[in-house]
This record gives structure tokens, C-alpha cells and sequence, in this order.
């Protein structure tokens, strides 16, 4: 999975997304939102906004950056307060996670009832992944609980109590050839969901625990 990263300036601020564009020939699943679901996807953009992102509209958003970008056909698209340039990437056996990990306001997936969060931001732990096999629709659904399961078990592991946080989305993406046959699993006890699960967990834990230290002040300070 080869990510190409883009620039543009919003009101004075330089701002990167990270581009896959691997072209015809695939199905995807996603919580994006912008071309969230499940159907044949040519592109995925992982575009950073600035802390404080107030735009009601992010699909447009990410559609006229799409458009700038020369992103054609149809596609999906994230949005990040996470720094995009520290995107990082790992792969097992085939199976390959891109990930950009943000924790500023990590939260349990169950929190008690009470009054809503209101600082929430774009997607912070945003994750694509990448299989060279068909899935069927179940296997894409089972691709993505594998995905959030081994996402949570890196962030638990990296010393956040959380599960991620509010606002985290994910895409996976599957290899369609003509004439092969699906896979019809994706649990993490199957052959593609393990790879999946192993491929995701290194990379988050990667981006969390480089978040952590980004974020610890250094003694003395």
C-alpha cells in the first residue's frame, strides 16, 4: 500500500493527506464520511484539519479536496486532527495497516450516560487497511470488528485507558479479482483476520505509544 502525501493551505496553515490510490479492482468497507459503506472504491484520502475543525459539511470538504487532489471516481474519505505525516505503516503476510494515531481525548467505547462530550473532533485514530483477497460482505463486517478489536487491544497496551476515542474511523479494503473466490471469514482466528489483526495492532501501538511520548513533557520542564 503505497500512500502519496499532498499539501494544500487552509486559512494560512499547511496541511497534509495521505492518498492511497490503488485504482479499479477493489471493494471496500468503511466508516468514512465520505463514501462510507460497502462497494468498489478507487481511492482513500486521510486528510488532517486543524485542531478546532467547526465545519458542518465535511463530505464537501472532502470532495473539493478530492477534486484538488485529482482524485477521480469513486472513493472514500477520512478527516484528522492527528499529524498526518506521522502516519505509520506495517504489514503480515500479505495484510497491510496505514494508521494515524491522535489521543488527545482517549474514551471508553461504553462511557457512563450523562451530559455529551463536546470536544469532538475528526477521526483521531483513523486506520485502512489492505487485503490482496476478496471478502465477502460478512468478511468485510468481520474485517472491521477484527480491525476495532486489535486497535483497542494496542491502545489498552500502550497505556491509554480507553478503547480509542469518539470519533475513530476505518476502511478496509479488499482485492477483487475476477473469477477468484471470497473469503468468507475475517475473525481473528481466521487466516486473513489474523494477519489483519497482526498488521493493525503493530501499527497502532506504533502511533500510540509515539503519541504518548510525544505528548509526555520531558523532565525538567
Amino acid at each position: 500500500m503505497r500512500l502519496v502525501t499532498h499539501w494544500r493551505d487552509e486559512d494560512g496553515i499547511p496541511l497534509p493527506a495521505a492518498c492511497w490510490r490503488p485504482g479499479p479492482g477493489y471493494r471496500m468497507i468503511s466508516s468514512g464520511v465520505l463514501g462510507g459503506g460497502i462497494g468498489p472504491r478507487e481511492w482513500v484520502l486521510n486528510a488532517q484539519v486543524a485542531a478546532g475543525y467547526a465545519r458542518t459539511d465535511p463530505a464537501r470538504h472532502l470532495t473539493e479536496l478530492a477534486g484538488r487532489f485529482g482524485l477521480t471516481g469513486p472513493g472514500i474519505g477520512m478527516l484528522t486532527a492527528a499529524q498526518v505525516t506521522g502516519l505509520v505503516t506495517r504489514s503480515d503476510e500479505g495484510a497491510e495497516a496505514a494508521v494515524t494515531a491522535g489521543l488527545r481525548v482517549p474514551t471508553w467505547a461504553a462511557a457512563p450516560a450523562g451530559p455529551a462530550d463536546q470536544d469532538l473532533g475528526p477521526g483521531t485514530i483513523n486506520i485502512i487497511v489492505s487485503v490482496p483477497v476478496p471478502l465477502t460482505d460478512a468478511a468485510l463486517v468481520n474485517a472491521v470488528i477484527t480491525v476495532t478489536e486489535a486497535k483497542t487491544q494496542a491502545v489498552l497496551d500502550a497505556g491509554f485507558a480507553a478503547t480509542g476515542t469518539a470519533t475513530d474511523a476505518v476502511c478496509v479494503a479488499a482485492r477483487d479479482p475476477a473469477g477468484t473466490a471470497a473469503e468468507d471469514f475475517a475473525g481473528p482466528r481466521s487466516a486473513w483476520g489474523a494477519r489483519i489483526a497482526r498488521s493493525v495492532y503493530a501499527a497502532v501501538l506504533a502511533g500510540a505509544t509515539g503519541y504518548r511520548a510525544s505528548e509526555t513533557p520531558m523532565e525538567g520542564t
